[in-house]
Protein backbone atom coordinates (compact mmCIF):
# COMPACT_ATOMS: atom_id res chain seq x y z
CA UNK A 1 0.00 0.00 0.00
CA UNK A 2 2.54 2.60 1.01
CA UNK A 3 4.78 1.71 -2.04
CA UNK A 4 1.67 2.25 -4.52
CA UNK A 5 1.39 5.60 -2.56
CA UNK A 6 4.87 6.61 -3.16
CA UNK A 7 4.86 5.56 -6.99
CA UNK A 8 1.53 7.55 -7.12
CA UNK A 9 3.47 10.58 -5.63
CA UNK A 10 6.64 10.06 -8.37
CA UNK A 11 4.40 9.99 -11.18
CA UNK A 12 2.60 13.02 -10.01
CA UNK A 13 6.07 15.05 -9.57
CA UNK A 14 7.09 13.39 -13.08
CA UNK A 15 4.25 14.56 -14.82
CA UNK A 16 3.42 17.70 -13.27
CA UNK A 17 6.78 19.29 -11.81
CA UNK A 18 6.87 21.98 -9.37
CA UNK A 19 9.36 24.51 -9.96
CA UNK A 20 9.61 23.44 -13.52
CA UNK A 21 10.63 27.18 -15.06
CA UNK A 22 13.47 29.52 -15.80
CA UNK A 23 14.10 31.63 -12.99
CA UNK A 24 14.25 35.31 -14.29
CA UNK A 25 17.30 36.64 -12.38
CA UNK A 26 19.61 33.44 -10.72
CA UNK A 27 22.66 34.13 -8.69
CA UNK A 28 23.94 30.29 -9.44
CA UNK A 29 23.18 27.51 -11.76
CA UNK A 30 24.74 24.48 -13.48
CA UNK A 31 23.78 21.84 -15.69
CA UNK A 32 23.74 18.32 -15.46
CA UNK A 33 23.54 15.26 -17.67
CA UNK A 34 23.47 11.39 -17.71
CA UNK A 35 25.21 10.34 -20.99
CA UNK A 36 23.97 7.00 -19.96
CA UNK A 37 19.83 7.85 -20.26
CA UNK A 38 20.09 11.01 -21.71
CA UNK A 39 18.83 12.97 -18.72
CA UNK A 40 19.44 16.33 -18.51
CA UNK A 41 18.64 19.20 -15.79
CA UNK A 42 19.62 23.04 -15.94
CA UNK A 43 18.79 24.25 -12.15
CA UNK A 44 18.52 27.51 -11.48
CA UNK A 45 19.08 29.30 -7.75
CA UNK A 46 18.63 32.85 -6.25
CA UNK A 47 20.52 33.07 -3.05
CA UNK A 48 20.39 35.45 -0.70
CA UNK A 49 22.41 35.95 2.93
CA UNK A 50 22.97 32.65 2.57
CA UNK A 51 19.40 31.28 2.22
CA UNK A 52 17.86 29.57 -1.06
CA UNK A 53 15.37 32.07 -1.93
CA UNK A 54 14.08 30.34 -5.04
CA UNK A 55 15.11 27.56 -7.18
CA UNK A 56 13.64 26.33 -10.34
CA UNK A 57 14.78 23.96 -12.94
CA UNK A 58 14.07 22.86 -16.58
CA UNK A 59 15.70 20.20 -18.53
CA UNK A 60 14.29 16.54 -19.93
CA UNK A 61 14.30 13.29 -18.47
CA UNK A 62 12.39 10.11 -16.96
CA UNK A 63 9.76 10.04 -14.43
CA UNK A 64 12.40 9.15 -11.71
CA UNK A 65 15.02 12.50 -12.94
CA UNK A 66 12.04 14.79 -13.34
CA UNK A 67 10.50 14.01 -9.83
CA UNK A 68 13.74 13.83 -7.66
CA UNK A 69 14.42 17.01 -9.71
CA UNK A 70 10.69 18.72 -8.80
CA UNK A 71 10.79 17.22 -5.48
CA UNK A 72 14.30 18.53 -4.49
CA UNK A 73 13.16 22.66 -5.75
CA UNK A 74 10.27 22.37 -3.01
CA UNK A 75 12.71 20.61 -0.29
CA UNK A 76 15.42 23.27 -0.32
CA UNK A 77 13.36 26.51 -1.37
CA UNK A 78 13.50 28.84 1.55
CA UNK A 79 16.63 26.90 3.14
CA UNK A 80 20.25 27.94 4.47
CA UNK A 81 22.84 26.49 1.99
CA UNK A 82 23.63 24.40 4.85
CA UNK A 83 20.90 22.63 5.20
CA UNK A 84 20.25 21.98 1.49
CA UNK A 85 23.74 20.57 1.74
CA UNK A 86 23.02 18.25 4.55
CA UNK A 87 19.70 17.30 2.32
CA UNK A 88 21.96 16.07 -0.55
CA UNK A 89 24.19 14.02 1.92
CA UNK A 90 21.41 12.19 3.66
CA UNK A 91 19.14 12.14 0.36
CA UNK A 92 22.44 10.35 -1.31
CA UNK A 93 22.61 7.98 1.92
CA UNK A 94 18.48 7.21 1.38
CA UNK A 95 19.15 5.86 -2.17
CA UNK A 96 22.66 4.23 -2.01
CA UNK A 97 21.97 2.34 1.27
CA UNK A 98 19.46 0.38 3.13
CA UNK A 99 18.68 2.34 6.23
CA UNK A 100 18.57 0.39 9.62
CA UNK A 101 15.90 -1.41 10.82
CA UNK A 102 14.17 1.13 13.05
CA UNK A 103 15.82 4.10 11.81
CA UNK A 104 13.78 6.80 11.02
CA UNK A 105 14.23 9.74 8.50
CA UNK A 106 14.32 13.39 10.36
CA UNK A 107 11.28 15.68 9.21
CA UNK A 108 13.11 17.61 5.67
CA UNK A 109 13.65 13.59 4.68
CA UNK A 110 10.77 12.33 4.62
CA UNK A 111 8.92 14.62 2.26
CA UNK A 112 11.70 13.03 0.18
CA UNK A 113 11.61 9.02 0.98
CA UNK A 114 9.18 8.30 -1.70
CA UNK A 115 12.74 7.97 -3.53
CA UNK A 116 14.46 5.59 -1.31
CA UNK A 117 12.80 2.76 -3.68
CA UNK A 118 15.22 3.36 -6.26
CA UNK A 119 18.49 1.90 -4.19
CA UNK A 120 16.85 -1.41 -5.59
CA UNK A 121 17.48 -0.53 -9.00
CA UNK A 122 20.97 0.50 -9.26
CA UNK A 123 20.63 1.77 -13.02
CA UNK A 124 18.11 4.98 -11.76
CA UNK A 125 20.28 6.08 -9.13
CA UNK A 126 21.94 8.12 -11.51
CA UNK A 127 18.23 9.45 -12.15
CA UNK A 128 16.98 10.24 -9.05
CA UNK A 129 20.24 12.33 -7.77
CA UNK A 130 20.95 13.69 -11.26
CA UNK A 131 19.68 17.06 -10.24
CA UNK A 132 20.72 17.40 -6.58
CA UNK A 133 24.48 16.94 -7.64
CA UNK A 134 23.34 19.90 -10.17
CA UNK A 135 21.81 21.59 -7.48
CA UNK A 136 25.25 21.46 -5.67
CA UNK A 137 27.78 22.13 -8.78
CA UNK A 138 25.26 25.85 -9.26
CA UNK A 139 25.60 26.33 -5.35
CA UNK A 140 29.49 25.40 -4.65
CA UNK A 141 31.63 25.12 -8.12
CA UNK A 142 33.33 28.48 -9.09
CA UNK A 143 32.77 30.55 -12.33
Amino acid sequence: MINELYRELILDHGRKPRNFRLLESPTNDAEGYNPLCGDQVHVFVQVEDGVIKDISFQGQGCAICTASASMMTMSVKGKPIELADKLFRDFQAMVTQKRPEGEVFDDELENLEAMAGVREFPSRIKCATLAWHTLQEALHEKP
